[in-house]
């Protein structure tokens, strides 16, 4: 399966859905954008990776990742979003020491934060960019978020919300606590703290 290289392109706020971001990526030499969605602590670190101006006083978890690497001389090579399961993606670190190189399972979003740190390139394979990868209108510019962006991201986040909300209005409470074994296994929290708040209304 051939590789995509893709760029940061930007992070889109949801104005409906509290704390729901939405990382967008930007195939290089291509039009496709590929939408993740992260949390508040992961957008807030790749925010500010991105925005090299920004330094907190005391590292933040990726940093401190990055800081540990670096004093036992182990480099992020590249970083690969490997597989798309349930509006999932898994990705992998490609990561060297001493000319040993080892593969990392991590969250897309961690995998995203590194790579950034570590000036790292980002992949993903041509038949996910198929599945997922989304064209947004009225942007001729691949690394220019604009207006129409965010107004298309924040419809794709609505969208998810909506459609978790009436599914969860219709589930049993057994069904429920098997979505949501299934929601933190697959490391879907968001939707895991939704499932949570309907199982908990209802006891």
């Amino acid at each position: 399966m051939s590789l995509v290289r893709l760029n940061i392109k930007g992070i889109s706020y949801s104005q409906t859905q509290n704390g729901a971001y939405a990382l967008i990526l930007s195939e290089v030499d291509g039009e496709r954008k590929l939408p993740i969605v992260i949390g508040a602590f992961e957008a807030q670190s790749i925010a500010i990776a991105l925005e090299k101006e920004i330094r907190p006083p005391r590292p933040l978890t990726h940093d401190l990742f990055k800081n540990f690497s670096d004093r036992f001389d182990i480099v992020i090579k590249q970083v690969i979003i490997h597989k798309l399961v349930d509006g999932v993606f898994y990705s992998s670190i490609i990561c060297e020491r001493d000319k040993i190189e080892e593969i990392i399972d991590a969250r897309t979003s961690d995998a995203i934060s590194l790579a950034l740190r570590f000036q790292a390139p980002i992949f993903t394979y041509k038949n996910i960019l198929d599945k997922a990868g989304i064209h947004l209108k009225g942007n001729t510019d691949p690394d220019k978020f604009t207006a129409d962006d965010e107004v298309l991201m924040d419809e794709i986040l609505l969208e998810d919300d909506i459609s978790d909300s009436n599914d969860l209005s219709n589930q049993s409470l057994q069904e429920l606590h098997t979505q949501l074994e299934q929601a933190v296994n697959n490391e879907h929290y968001e939707i895991a703290a939704r499932l949570r708040d309907e199982i908990s209304k209802r006891n």
